[in-house]
């Protein structure tokens, strides 16, 4: 398989910050995302070489190992252990063959350890004189992303994806938040000879929404009510996450007035039955003009 320079797919910098890599992915993959694309193979085959990209260097531990070995980045663990594996052997039986602690400095060419211990005929290190098998070795792990809208993330579902060519179905819990992380053990990439599969790390991307602010477990939101009504009171409608309730409106009720709805807010993470509150500010929409008999009558209340 040919190189992938990720950071070329991402269209960054090798010293681009973690917020850098994800506001880069964010904006391609909204470009690339099959919905907007139908039909279109290239766009497919950028869309997964940049979901593969950010799965890497989103990950501060795969990035790491990506920056340093290369296109081996997968096996860096399995070299490491295994040139730890043969400095114990060459301490305790003395040593010959392979390699030390100093064959290879950060920065040079692992090629051809790589290739003889993966993918080369000559058996590869990781066997001793007496040709036992090598060690168990866990596979990488895997980071992704999942957008939720904040319905979405009020509300206990299931959502199906895939990784790794692989469909991954999950329940995710009511009251998950923005960044929010969750480890799937075991859905990672396949373990190395009879080694655990390593872990799914999924970070949770909740939109912006255009009625809701959420601070915690509680929401904000504004209504617009008219001039009469603030002075007068009455009864407005007020929308929540799942419904409509009606309040009422106290007289005289000034602008950016705050009014706490109990109860009416964002369901607590794992804790069933349990939600913050909803705060709602009054926003007054005062009259662009006035008649002549509003007029008289805004007189005689100010002479009042």
């Amino acid at each position: 398989m040919a190189y992938i320079d990720y950071y070329k797919i991402l269209g960054v910098d090798k010293k681009a910050s973690q917020d850098d890599i994800k506001k880069a992915y964010r904006k391609l993959a909204r470009k690339l995302h099959p919905d907007l694309n139908p039909n279109d193979k290239e766009a497919e085959k950028k869309f997964k070489e940049l979901n593969e990209a950010n799965e890497v260097l989103s990950n501060a531990e795969n990035r790491a190992k990506y920056d340093k070995y290369g296109e081996n980045w997968k096996h860096g663990e399995e070299y490491e252990k295994a040139q730890q594996q043969q400095r114990q052997y060459s301490q305790n039986y003395g040593g010959g063959g392979g390699f030390s602690g100093a064959d290879f400095g950060e920065g040079e060419d692992f090629s051809d350890f790589f290739q003889s211990m993966f993918g080369g005929s000559g058996g590869g290190f990781g066997r001793s004189s007496r040709g036992s098998s090598s060690g168990k070795f866990k596979g990488q792990d895997v980071s992704a992303e999942l957008s939720l809208t904040l319905k979405q993330a009020s509300e206990t579902h299931q959502q199906t994806f895939e990784i790794n060519g692989k469909k991954v179905r999950i329940t995710i819990p009511a009251g998950v938040y923005d960044g929010q992380q969750i480890k799937l053990k075991g859905h990672g990439n396949a373990g190395m000879n009879g080694g655990p599969n390593g872990d799914l790390f999924i970070t949770f991307n909740i939109a912006e929404d255009s009625v809701f602010k959420r601070n915690g477990d509680d929401l904000e939101t504004e209504i617009t009510i008219d001039l009469y009504t603030a002075l007068l009171g009455g009864e407005v409608m007020i929308p929540t996450l799942n419904s409509q309730v009606k309040l009422k409106v106290k007289s005289v009720t000034q602008p950016n007035t705050r009014v706490r709805l109990k109860g009416k807010g964002f369901p607590v993470y794992k804790k069933e039955g349990q939600f913050g509150d909803l705060f709602v500010t009054y926003k007054v929409d005062f009259p662009k003009e006035l008649n002549d008999k509003q007029k008289e009558l805004v007189e005689q209340l100010k002479n009042s």
